[in-house]
């Protein structure tokens, strides 16, 4: 029978068969061959010989059985009616089983630790997948520092994970602070300072300021009672007077051009301590609002610049206080009309107590307890507002101010009021709400501005509109302290993000600060940034070694190959750890344990790889892929990893990194087979020279230029492509444990001589000659030179004698071995 004809097999020919079995069995033999599904079918005249049969055909006939089935379920399927046309089965008419669908894991749900309740809470936004989230940004008066990066580092990886993981669409709002008494403070005392330099006074008259300047400072000092506080006025004090010393010293000697040059190093000791005397008796004269607004745009654009040095996201919106006054005033003026804040002397205070009296508000909903603590209080009001007039306008003591009136020295805006200038809390109201509106989902800022500044941003906020849900979930940061000691720039005790790019990457520090929980106290240390340092090698030298693999050489279909036991297994341990990464976001985006979960998959893919390597097989290579580019994926996920290279870190800077490798390998794996060859010809032909160029290649010349080649008995060269730097430093560390392990080499050697020679003087002592030497422990002694008494008289006991008598004879051993050593001549 051909496809597409009829089975051709005739009823006249299975009747000459005559018993039922036998045709059932020719009939099976023949269908063997032919499949409906290849096109096979059937006809009237074939179907009657399927009906000569008495009864449906047993299941051990196969192939009769399954054109049995077919013929009858196209015959069932057709709209002929008569039972004559049909074929009866055992089983009946065939159906499709009934399908259930597996039963359902329920998946974890990311949750978020809420400030407002103190525990994760299930994160739902308001508005499905949009996320709205306000970040408190610096206050910009001095350089950012470590502090900073802890706030901003941890908010960019959290904001990173809900847009680029759980693909939230997240609209990030950001504030500068630039204006507030630090900046007031700090901007004329800057100023003053400047002018006073300017004047170029001579020493005496430098000398007279400053010891003026320490007295209000000394009593300053005197009268401070917080301890780091008081220690960090000690140091500046004690600079001032090791400055104070050499310069009275030359004045008084009249040596003029070390006057002059002594003169100098006191004016920068002391310049805290001036700039603070010179602003008390000048500073109500400074009325230039230029000069408050100079220092805050300076110290922003180093801000932004260390953010973009720090791979920092830029906010989707950043709102200055100075370009929001007009909504300030309108946002203050509304919580006057709405009951919670009132005017006193030109200034607007809100009213705590009778916010906290209505039924829809609570005040301090971020921390209730901290309620009433006057010296938080003061500092979130700033230097220049808490002075006993200021304290006296309020009706309660925790209010706080909207809206100041401006003093002299200080700048000023008209408002309702009168000329002044906003409170601090207010300025992340107003902006906030004018750009998110009424609620948001997410409002962020560092543990330390819980209370006052969050707590009182609430309260305002909701005052303004009237709810009780301005912020759905409020998240801060952990503390930063460096080397345990807590970090404050108040207190001078704080590394700049700039001298902390100096020491370490932008990627390892951003690991340090994944190794951590966000929400916890973080030690900047070398511990914490070593372990950062290691982990960084450890993803690297994984993604290097898959690299290198992928550039073997493989057709298109042989790069898929056949999975065995250990590629299941490793599969296995992907996904598991893949599951756990899952479950670990999803709890408080807990990157801690992401990392060392990544650490883990890596440890066993690298089991896997010296696995097959010892077993002189390649690994799998498009499992390997696989795995290297999920991590990869991860990293650029927290912002460890930037630009498109689907694998790996990228090598040095630039945008062109992926080009440069692409490039540059072809030539590098070409360079390193033809020095391989050249390294087997050299083996064979021992020509070391040639060896020692090769390795010179490797070693010398080829990691300055960022390469590094790493040979493996019986296997290819390794080629990997690595920073220059990077590589160096491990040249460096390669050359200092070389001479290490020479030094104590040599030393090693030079002990075993020491001990050899003195075996050797200690083996020319004749044994009857030994302890006589010994005058300081025996008196008396026997004929063979054994002690009979010790130095006060005493005989020997015969327990003591034992052990004399156990040390005669080894020396008289070794005298013997001395005795043959000199008739050898080995010695002289």
């Amino acid at each position: 029978m051909a496809a597409g004809g009829d089975l051709a097999f005739s009823s006249s020919f299975l009747g000459s068969v005559s018993e039922e079995e036998a045709r059932m069995k020719v009939l099976n033999k023949y269908l063997s061959t032919r499949s409906y599904i290849k096109g096979f079918t059937f006809s009237q005249a074939d179907v009657e010989v399927f009906r000569q049969f008495l009864g449906p055909p047993p299941d051990q006939y196969f192939h009769v059985v399954r054109w049995y089935r077919h013929i009858e379920a196209i015959y069932d399927d057709s709209n002929e009616k008569s039972d004559t046309n049909k074929l009866l089965t055992s089983k009946g008419r065939r159906t499709q089983p009934q399908w259930s669908p597996p039963e359902a894991k329920e998946l974890p749900k990311l949750r978020l630790y809420n400030s407002l309740t103190r525990s994760k809470e299930i994160f739902v936004p308001q508005n499905g997948r949009r996320v709205l989230w306000y970040c408190c940004g610096p206050t910009v008066y001095d350089a950012s520092h470590m502090g900073h990066a802890r706030s901003y580092i941890s908010f960019d990886i959290l904001r990173r994970v809900l847009m680029d993981y759980f693909k939230y669409d997240v609209f990030y709002c950001m504030n500068i602070t630039d204006i507030d008494d630090k900046i007031i403070k700090r901007a004329r005392q800057n100023y003053l300072y400047e002018q006073y330099k300017a004047k170029k006074l001579d020493a005496v008259q430098v000398l007279e300021d400053v010891m003026n300047a320490l007295k209000p400072f000394a009593a300053k000092l005197n009268e401070t009672t917080d301890l780091d506080k008081k220690q960090m006025l000690e140091r500046i004090q004690n600079g001032v007077k090791a400055a104070l010393t050499p310069l009275e010293r030359a004045m008084q000697q009249k040596i003029f051009p070390d006057v002059t040059k002594y003169a100098e190093v006191l004016l920068e000791e002391a310049k805290d301590l001036l700039s603070d005397w010179l602003d008390t008796k000048l500073g109500s004269l400074v009325t230039d609002n230029s000069i408050f607004s100079q220092l805050p745009k300076y110290w922003e654009g180093e801000y932004h610049r260390d953010m973009e040095a720090l791979n920092v996201l830029p906010p989707d919106v950043l709102t200055r206080v100075s370009e929001y006054l007009p909504e300030i005033v309108e946002f203050v003026h509304k919580i006057v009309e709405n009951g919670y804040g009132y005017v006193s002397h030109g200034s607007v205070y809100f009213d705590t107590v009778k916010f906290d009296a209505s039924e829809k508000h609570s005040y301090a909903k971020l921390a209730p307890e901290a309620v009433g603590d006057q010296k938080a209080l003061q500092e979130g009001e700033g230097d220049l507002s808490i002075s006993a007039d200021r304290l006296s306008e309020k009706h309660s003591p925790n209010d706080f101010a909207l809206w100041k009136a401006s003093k002299p020295g200080e700048p000023s805006w008209d408002s309702p009021w009168g000329k002044g200038r906003p409170g601090w809390h207010i300025e992340c109201s107003a902006m906030a709400g004018s750009i998110l509106g009424q609620s948001m989902d997410i409002h962020g800022g560092g543990f330390d501005l819980r209370f006052p500044h969050h707590d009182n941003e609430l309260a305002q906020s909701e005052a303004y509109f009237e709810n009780d849900h301005w912020v759905r979930y409020f998240l801060h940061t952990g503390h930063l302290t460096i080397a345990g000691c807590k970090m404050s720039k108040s207190l001078k005790n704080f590394v700049t993000i700039k001298d902390a790019l100096k020491k370490h990457t932008a990627r390892q520090l951003r690991l340090a600060f994944l190794m951590h929980s966000w929400k916890d106290t973080l030690d900047y240390s070398n511990n914490t940034m070593e372990s950062a340092i290691q982990y960084e090698k450890f993803m690297n030298e994984f993604f290097l070694n898959v690299k290198d693999l992928l550039r073997a050489p493989a057709d298109i279909t042989g790069q898929y190959e056949k999975w065995e036991v250990q590629e299941t297994e490793l599969n296995k341990c992907f996904y598991e750890k893949k599951s756990a990464v899952h479950e670990a976001l999803c709890d408080n985006i807990d990157t801690r344990t992401v990392i060392e979960e990544m650490r883990a998959l890596v440890s066993q893919s690298n089991c896997y790889i010296a696995a097959k390597k010892m077993g002189r097989q390649l690994p799998n290579r498009m499992l390997l892929k696989t795995i290297a580019v999920y991590l990869t994926q991860m990293l650029k996920i927290f912002g460890a990893i930037e630009g498109t290279e689907a694998t790996g870190f990228p090598i040095g800077e630039g945008g062109q990194i992926m080009d440069v490798e692409s490039t540059v390998m072809p030539y590098l794996q070409v360079l390193s087979e033809f020095r391989e060859g050249i390294r087997q010809i050299a083996r064979e032909k021992k020509v070391n020279e040639v060896l020692q160029l090769s390795d010179a290649l490797r070693d010398d010349i080829l990691p300055e230029l960022g390469v590094r080649l790493e040979d493996h008995d019986g296997l290819p060269t390794v080629v990997k492509l690595v920073d220059r730097e990077t590589l160096l430093k491990e040249k460096e560390e390669k050359k200092k444990a070389e001479e290490e392990k020479k030094r104590k080499k040599e030393e090693a050697a030079r002990k075993k001589q020491e001990q050899e020679a003195a075996k050797l003087v200690k083996m020319k002592i004749p044994p009857n000659e030994m302890f006589k030497l010994e005058t300081d422990k025996y008196s008396r002694f026997d004929e063979n030179g054994l002690p009979t008494h010790d130095i006060e008289g005493k005989e020997i006991s015969k327990g003591q004698m034992k052990k004399l008598k156990k040390l005669y004879e080894a020396q008289e051993k070794g005298y013997k071995e001395y005795l043959q050593m000199v008739q050898n001549g080995s010695v002289n």
